[in-house]
């Protein structure tokens, strides 16, 4: 079962649902242990941009949550007594 992909394939048009199950994939078949160094070095590198990708998506998600959550000082009444 090795439908990991090529480490130079681009992982950037990956969901973040779709980075994270092909990284479990990879994580398994890493501790499964690889048949050959080589392998395990294209496990690896693979592992390593889809864990990238994955922080991305994290990232981004948080920076959305940060938006949403402030409040402009805008929203305060225009005319309001002090």
């Amino acid at each position: 079962m090795t439908e990991t992909k090529d480490p130079v394939t681009d992982v950037a048009d990956l969901s973040f649902e779709d980075a994270r199950d092909e990284l479990v994939s990879v994580v398994a078949q890493l501790e499964q242990g690889a048949p050959t160094l080589e392998e395990s070095l294209r496990l690896w590198e693979r592992g390593e941009a889809l864990a990238q990708r994955c922080e991305q998506w994290l990232l981004g998600a948080k920076r959305r949550l940060d938006a949403a959550r402030s409040t402009p000082d805008d929203d305060a009444p225009s005319g309001a007594a002090s």
